[in-house]
């Protein structure tokens, strides 16, 4: 066959490339765009430096991404050479952009391009998209290209407000990406103003014939206590009527019940990334990574194989291949009851589902994890194990749980005892989604009770609880609340997550979402001044508008004209009234006392300043100031006052640890004096030069850590490792620790001398 006859399939990634020539052979040629090819222009006067024009239907004005010129020549080159030609990106709306994109730099007549999709690398798959090869939907293009304008002119026209008020051009808004902020900042506004609420449980020791159980008191004159019990008082008049020799226990109730668990729908994107993250630790964007990498292909054998279906999708449709797959393996290797009597289907669940997608399952379900595993790394085997285990525990039978409830009256009050036993796993012997029923199921045992039954009283055991605020999120429940919000799509949860923390506005600690000052403050400008744009419902609407343009209910220049008009008469007013803001911090500067605020240097730097500036220079690094608020997030604050072992150099009262901008220091309990002096770790070693001072542990001004002299400036003795109190038997000079590749040992201090004890010596260092 000669090379005229070869056809040319253009997929996005090169990763692809391999698996999809492995699949049709030779006469194919498989080559890579890398992703887009064009884009809105960053700069154009002629269309306000939007890249499109406002005033001729937003007609955009696409570019060639600088350092595409020579993929755009390859292609059109290859192109040139062929009979077909295939265009193979991914199967949603940016995909099918990124194929318009490609078909407007071909130069090669329009018979000769073809559109192809598949939801996953198979054989069977892919080769049916070359036999079945469709026109590009421009319905689709249309509302990928409708998101980029919109998501342009929101950041463009709303970020040059934030520079005029806070005096930094670094600083960016964004249609989505705002409002999952303001969703992180008001999470932190609801722990801050969050009132704990006391409350009391009591538990109760029962017996019956020699065996014990525990039972909790559940209602008060046949009322639920929810909480009721608010103050030690109230539960103390429980304890002593309970613990009371006079007071009889009987059994009121006995409930025996079996019910069936079904299992859930396989993963969408939304529940992948939570499902790793919880289960496994992944952080959104790792997860989507690994998944890419499991879709384009993995060598097994020396064949590159695509292991998983597409994994940007929020539909939970199976095939009814795989479902015939996962029947047949089941069967042979759980056996027929741990199948349905019927196949399970799952619905939608949801509006504006792109149902064309199916849900994030194995392409191959024979392919056991760990027949494979061989071939993956760490990090893939996880992923593709959570993956296997879901789709084909969705395909399984209901688990079968016993329940047994016990109710115990004794006066007023009623006591419950319960317990939940699996008498059948089903789908459980494969995955189980709900960590919070794992808790509620126990074998703990309870006797063989009847109704009327009498029972005994051991003990009584009040609990003191307080109610919790709402937890911060981390970036699986983020992605959660987006999703049921109706904000944002599987394509761009991921990207959402990184902007913000990139721009500083949120900084994941313990793997947890902390808004910094700057985010709150941004979140802060944007809700009092764009309403609509912030609002929850208005940005789920338009993305539900952008999904009619590509179900054709919608058209995308009308869209864009509805929103234009309102949102620009906004922003212009905004911006004629714009004033600079303070950003005033909680604060005080350790010179003056006076109100530290946030900053921004001329190379756009966020730091704290004194407001007292220029009269007092003082300035904090925000690195710093975040730490200090995620300590006193956690309950750093609550914690009692430490008294040091140091008394006052000034007035010789106790000395106390204390937390702030710099750091851990040390105050004067006396309110008449309050020296302050910062906290030095002290090694214990007297410093050598001037025989009076204690050489404690120092930071340079690069938080470099070394020791020196606690009488600096009067004596400036400094090393750079930590000393012993040892001397060298060789020299005299202090021996210090150094940590090496293959240990910790200890060398002289001395540049001169080279004693060294021996690493094994030094092992428990």
């Amino acid at each position: 066959m000669t090379a005229k006859e070869k056809s040319l399939v253009i997929v996005e990634s090169p990763a692809k490339s391999k698996t999809i020539k492995k699949i049709l052979g030779n006469d194919f040629q498989i080559e890579a765009s890398f992703g887009h090819i064009r884009n809105l222009p960053t700069k154009d006067s002629a269309t306000e430096n939007l890249g499109f024009d406002v005033n001729n239907n937003f007609e955009p004005k696409f570019e060639i991404i600088p350092g595409k010129q020579q993929v755009v020549k390859k292609l059109n080159d290859l192109a040139k050479k062929v009979d077909k030609i295939y265009l193979a990106s991914d199967p949603d709306r940016e995909g099918e952009a990124i194929a318009w994109h490609v078909r407007q730099v071909l130069k090669v007549p329009d018979e000769k391009i073809y559109r192809i999709v598949f939801n996953e690398i198979t054989p069977k798959a892919v080769k049916h998209s070359v036999e079945n090869p469709r026109s590009i939907d421009m319905d689709m293009v249309q509302a990928q290209q409708t998101r980029q304008i919109l998501d342009k002119l929101v950041g463009f026209k709303l970020s040059p407000v934030l520079w005029k008020q806070i005096g930094n051009r670094n600083l960016s808004a964004g249609r989505v990406q705002s409002v999952a902020l303001r969703m992180i900042c008001e999470r932190e506004d609801e722990i801050e103003a969050f009132i704990p609420q006391e409350y009391w449980s009591i538990h109760a020791l029962l017996d019956k014939d020699g065996k014990q159980f525990e039972a909790e008191l559940s209602k008060i004159k046949n009322k639920a206590i929810e909480k009721n019990i608010k103050n030690k008082e109230e539960a103390q008049k429980i304890v002593d009527y309970l613990t009371n020799p006079q007071t009889q226990y009987e059994v009121s109730k006995v409930t025996k019940k079996t019910t069936k668990r079904k299992p859930t729908a396989p993963f969408i994107t939304s529940t992948m990334q939570r499902a790793a993250s919880s289960k496994l630790g992944f952080g959104v964007s790792k997860t989507m990574q690994v998944a890419q990498k499991l879709y384009e292909g993995i060598e097994i054998d020396g064949t590159p194989v695509g292991l998983i279906t597409y994994m940007r999708t929020d539909s939970v449709r199976v095939s009814d291949d795989a479902r015939d797959m996962a029947h047949d393996y089941i069967l042979q290797n759980y056996g027929e009851k741990y199948y349905p009597e019927s196949a399970n289907v799952y619905a939608k669940g949801k509006q504006n589902v792109q149902d064309a997608h199916e849900a994030i399952r194995p392409s191959y379900p024979d392919r056991t994890p760990e027949s494979i595993k061989q071939y993956l790394d760490n990090d893939q085997y996880k992923l593709y194990k959570l993956i296997w285990d879901k789709f084909m525990s969705s395909q399984m039978a209901p688990a079968e749980i016993a329940n047994k409830t016990i109710e115990i009256v004794s006066g007023d009050y009623t006591l419950r005892a319960g317990t939940s036993k699996v008498t059948f796993d089903g789908f459980l012997t494969l995955y189980n989604d709900s960590e919070e029923e794992d808790s509620q199921e126990n074998d703990a045992k309870i006797p063989d009770l009847e109704k009327g039954d009498k029972v005994v009283c051991k003990k009584i055991n009040p609990k003191q609880h307080f109610t919790q605020p709402p937890p911060r999120y981390n970036e699986a429940s983020l992605v959660k609340a987006l999703e049921e919000q109706g904000i944002g799509r599987p394509s761009t949860y991921a990207t959402i997550i990184t902007v913000i923390q990139t721009r500083k506005y949120v900084e994941k600690k313990n793997k947890v979402l902390f808004p910094t000052i700057l985010g709150r403050t941004v979140s802060k400008q944007l809700c009092e001044q764009f309403s609509d744009i912030m609002d929850y419902k208005f940005t789920a609407g338009m993305e539900a508008k952008l999904d009619k343009i590509a179900e054709k209910e919608a058209v995308w220049v009308k869209v864009l004209q509805d929103f234009y008009k309102p949102f620009m008469e906004e922003v212009n007013s905004v911006m004629k009234n714009a004033q600079k803001v303070t950003i005033e911090t909680k604060y005080k500067c350790p010179n003056c006392g006076k109100p530290m605020v946030l900053r921004s240097s001329k190379t756009g730097s966020q730091f704290l300043g004194c407001s007292g500036y220029p009269e007092c220079k003082t300035t904090m690094s925000l690195n710093v100031i975040q730490e200090l608020e995620a300590e006193e997030a956690n309950g750093e604050d609550a914690k009692p006052q430490e008294i040091c072992e140091e008394k006052c150099e000034k007035c010789g009262s106790d000395m106390v640890f204390k937390l702030g901008p710099y750091g851990k220091y040390m105050e004067c309990t006396n309110e008449e004096c309050k020296h302050r002096k910062p906290y030095r770790k002290s090694t214990g070693v007297t410093c050598p030069k001037c025989g009076k001072g204690t050489i404690v542990e120092r930071k340079s001004k690069r938080g470099t850590v070394f020791y020196g002299c606690d009488k600096y400036p009067d004596c400036d003795f400094v090393l750079w490792n930590e000393p012993t109190g040892e001397t060298c038997p060789e020299c005299g000079s202090l021996l210090v620790k150094k940590v090496l590749k293959n240990g910790t040992t200890v060398t002289c201090s001395s540049i001169k001398c080279h004693y060294k004890k021996p690493i094994e010596e030094n092992s428990e260092n």
